[in-house]
């Protein structure tokens, strides 16, 4: 039984359908050793950097084509890979390094939404180094202290739109500028006493203030708030997103990474799982049968409010052609004087107001679904990059209404005991708009039983099984589920991450 299910998972993803199903994609030899990508230019080139700005415009190759490093795709893999007709899963090679912590991970190309995989990933063990060790003191050297820094785990998913430099941008520094910031945090996250609120100043001058209340002689600040290590570790993570927008907004104003993208990141630190959502990707934990939701989707539906109250807060956002005000259906000049239903940015239900002559502006949000829209333009609204991004035939610029800054959800992974079936699962929207959260945690639950726990090629299989279960099979109408539903024809990046049996959690 394990041999056949193991067999038909293989065959799925090598020829990317079932026997039978008329597809003639030869498989890919497997690579023996870790190669760079045969890839497109990474964004900013070597000189941008230095602040040499390359000639002849964006420096973005429409041509080319980028996978994670990881995946060691020869270059008759990388053409595989781009095949929209075959639309073969890719997954890390078995033979050579496996990624940190027995990681699963698979991915698929889009069915010809965009010429190229937008989606983007990584996965590293990034150390971080304190900024004392940095420094180094006197009579030591770097290497004699470099046991006060600290590792993490780190794994992330890059959904992106109008191009993938953002997302590859993003794929290769936001790990980075997430360990800078946990750079001055080292000594502090060490030390099991609470962080100090106040950290001495790094020059000596010093000015003495006399505080005073208004309106009475009690203290102003009779208590003081309670703040925790891993509100350090939160704060960073949401800098790092921050520092990385900034970073993006210098290199699109030079057309090095164009477009934006959603950002998904898990970092294991200290025995604890931090998920940073930046977008409509979603993560959940599968353990023991249940379902524990880690991220939330942030699309014009889910924050219209947050929308609706800056809308309202600045309208010069809103030029002359948008209203923060959402009505049911789009206004008729007709209704003027008429009661319609609408909502503002503090409602939740509905109610009448006369119709007036802004009214008949289009909506800031309009739409249902994946078809909702922040100034009929786009459908997420928080993630990385869109610096340039305009409304159509137009001069607004809709990057105000969106924000860089994720929402960060803890796991602590030394309150449960885990076994090895305990997973997170990261995936791009690709998955989720076909697959609910009970056909993940079924899945999760048919594949890895058929599996002995101490396989490493489990949370691979698994990975492939997701992304296969959501793209469906090649028909003459499309793209087809067994229940005959359309599959998704987005790109689909999963990342199986085991909970249990990976190691240690001190």
């Amino acid at each position: 039984m394990l041999h056949r299910v193991r067999s038909a998972v293989a065959h799925l993803v090598s020829s990317g359908g079932p026997p039978g199903s008329g597809s003639s994609v030869l498989p890919t030899p497997a690579s023996p050793n870790p190669i760079a990508h045969p890839v497109a230019p990474r964004s900013p080139p070597a000189g941008a950097e230095r602040g040499t700005r390359a000639s002849g415009g964006a420096v973005e190759n429409r041509g080319s084509f980028s996978r994670p490093t990881f995946l060691q795709l020869s270059p008759r893999g990388l053409r595989r890979a781009e095949d929209h007709a075959g639309r073969v899963v890719q997954s890390p090679p078995d033979t050579g390094r496996r990624l940190p912590w027995r990681t699963g991970y698979a991915e698929v190309i889009n069915a010809g939404k965009s010429r190229h995989n937008e989606d983007q990933a990584c996965c590293e063990v990034v150390y971080v180094e304190s900024r004392q060790a940095r420094m180094g003191g006197p009579g030591k050297s770097i290497s004699d202290q470099g046991n006060q820094g600290l590792y993490f785990h780190y794994w992330g998913l890059f959904d992106g739109h109008a191009g993938g430099g953002a997302a590859e941008m993003a794929s290769r520094l936001l790990h980075r500028h997430i360990r800078e910031q946990l750079r001055g945090l080292v000594e502090i996250l060490q030390d099991p006493s609470p962080p100090p609120l106040c950290l001495p100043s790094t020059t000596e001058a010093s000015v003495s203030l006399e505080l005073s209340c208004p309106g009475g002689s009690q203290p102003c600040w009779p208590l003081q708030k309670e703040v925790t290590h891993e509100s350090l570790v939160v704060g960073a993570i949401e800098n790092a997103f921050q520092f990385m927008d900034e970073h993006m907004a210098r290199e699109q104003r030079n057309q090095y990474a164009v477009g934006g993208c959603c950002a998904l990141v898990a970092v294991y630190l200290l025995g604890k799982m931090y998920v940073a959502n930046a977008g409509d990707s979603r993560a959940i934990i599968v353990r023991n049968g249940d379902i524990i939701p880690m991220s939330r989707e942030f699309t014009p539906e889910t924050e219209r409010q947050r929308l609706q109250l800056l809308g309202f807060l600045k309208p010069e956002l809103l030029g002359n052609e948008f209203t923060h005000l959402e009505f049911p259906r789009r206004v008729q000049p007709k209704e003027l004087g008429q009661r319609m239903l609408y909502r503002d940015q503090s409602m939740t239900g509905w109610a009448y107001k006369k119709i007036e002559l802004q009214d008949l502006r289009f909506p800031l949000v309009c739409g249902e679904g994946k078809k909702a829209r922040v100034m009929a333009t786009i459908g997420v609204t928080r993630g990385l990059g869109d610096h340039n991004l305009k409304v159509s035939s137009s001069t607004l610029p809709v990057k105000p209404f969106l924000s860089c800054f994720p929402e960060v959800q803890v796991y602590d992974l030394t309150q449960y005991e885990h076994c090895p079936d305990d997973v997170l699962i990261l995936g791009t929207d690709g998955l989720w708009d076909v697959s609910s959260d009970k056909d993940v945690a079924d899945t999760v639950d048919k594949v890895l039983s058929s599996f002995e726990p101490n396989d490493p090629s489990r949370y691979t299989a698994l990975a492939q099984t997701l992304v296969l279960g959501a793209r469906g099979i090649s028909r003459e109408q499309g793209w087809r589920l067994p229940n005959n539903k359309m599959g998704s024809g987005d790109d689909i990046s999963v990342f199986v991450i085991p909970l249990g049996g990976a190691g240690s959690y001190t």
